[in-house]
């Protein structure tokens, strides 16, 4: 097995997201910090995941180094009843697949200088019990909406008391946005090194196209993950409507899939938008996605909540302008240079600004919009800031 070079610094990701076997699209974001760091430093992750499908066995541990050595461990998820009795057998089997996972890294390349958790909070809870014990610091990047006014996932006391102790014993804080961040201030989660470091995307994956395709109606693009009462959909649906009846220079590609798919399907069906204005593509990675992103005139989002979704910043690496309500951390990398920003739920604003945007289609300039993009979310930019908290922690623990 590749052993840590003594000479870099051994970070260890714990990661709530990451890709599976299930699920190779979950916590890319998270894959893609670790990846933009990498050259700096030695990065070892371990994810861990319940599985009601695994056969035989409790626990199964599986090793890949696409890019990252990575140990990921499936323990056999409880089912038993009462719940509560499920919920304690498989709290216990997640803490157990974190401990042992820690060992075996530490076998085979080494005890790490740093843990970087990625998302609160039982893997915060696991970072601090493994600080106590072994003195080994830890960062924790948070990515999570809950902590925004007016969510309520962010609740119980237990959980509380137990966040605040974990964001109070961290070197350093690194949510994404400063609004998620003083969000998460606000929930009495303090900290006297709070540094936001965006997300971060491929810019040489994602790059403008070098011809665009003849058309003669402008093209628009939606991703997401099909959860209406997050991306709210069925209102970009009934924008499309509105639109299509007065105009027919435009067509709009959903992108993705979800729990609300088949439901959306059936709304855009009744509508009479399917394969007339409204295309549903489907889930789509890779050069597929690139592609369909670098031929798009626009990236559209209307959602109610969200933290800075990547596929903004994908869409600004193609050059691509965005419209999208100005919710979360949004607006604090989108201005008039790069789309518009709308208020969220507000259909009759959200069809101004698209009327506008295809009465105007030379408004932004592709190179504009991908040099804010490589200036801002590059691998060289977010892994030279992520290098910089790491070597300041170091620091401070020699």
């Amino acid at each position: 097995m590749k052993q840590a070079q003594a000479s870099r610094l051994h970070i260890l990701y714990l990661p709530r997201w990451y890709p599976h076997r299930y699920d190779p699209m979950m916590g890319l974001f998270i894959e893609r910090h670790g990846l933009a760091v990498s050259p700096h430093v030695d990065i070892s992750v371990l994810y861990v995941h319940a599985d009601d499908k695994l056969q035989g066995k409790t626990y199964e541990i599986v090793h890949s180094e696409n890019g990252l050595f990575t140990k990921r461990i499936y323990f056999k998820k409880s089912t038993m009843k009462p719940a509560f009795l499920a919920n304690l057998v498989n709290t216990w089997r997640f803490a157990i697949s974190h401990f042992k996972g820690i060992r075996l890294i530490r076998r085979e390349r080494g005890r790490e200088n740093l843990v970087h958790v990625h998302v609160l909070t039982r893997l915060g809870v696991i970072a601090r019990l493994n600080k106590m014990i072994h003195g080994v610091p830890y960062v924790i990047t948070e990515h999570w909406t809950r902590y925004l006014p007016n969510m309520d996932t962010y609740s119980g006391t237990f959980r509380k008391l137990a966040t605040q102790r974990v964001v109070r014993h961290a070197a350093a804080v690194l949510p994404v946005t400063a609004n998620l961040r003083d969000a998460m201030i606000d929930n009495k989660l303090r900290n006297s090194n709070y540094v936001v470091i965006p997300n971060v995307v491929d810019i040489q994956k994602f790059a403008p196209a070098e011809s665009k395709s003849p058309r003669q109606r402008k093209k628009m693009v939606h991703l997401s993950c099909f959860t209406d009462k997050q991306k709210n959909i069925s209102g970009i649906l009934r924008v499309m409507k509105t639109l299509n009846q007065q105009r027919n220079d435009f067509e709009l590609t959903l992108i993705g899939d979800g729990e609300d798919f088949d439901k959306m399907h059936q709304l855009a069906d009744e509508m009479h938008l399917t394969d007339k204005v409204v295309k549903f593509a489907g889930l789509k990675e890779g050069q597929e996605l690139v592609e369909l992103l670098q031929q798009a005139d626009l990236m559209i989002m209307f959602s109610y909540f969200e933290n800075l979704p990547v596929v903004i910043l994908e869409s600004y690496a193609c050059g691509v302008p965005v419209i999208s309500t100005r919710v979360g951390g949004i607006h604090e990398h989108l201005d008039e240079r790069l789309g518009q920003l709308t208020t969220a739920g507000d259909e009759k604003e959200f069809a101004t600004a698209l009327n506008d945007t295809l009465d105007n289609p030379n408004r932004y300039q592709s190179q504009t919009i991908r040099r804010y993009a490589v200036e801002h979310f590059s691998n060289d930019v977010i892994g030279r800031s992520l290098f910089e908290v790491y070597q300041q922690v170091a620091r401070k623990t020699k």
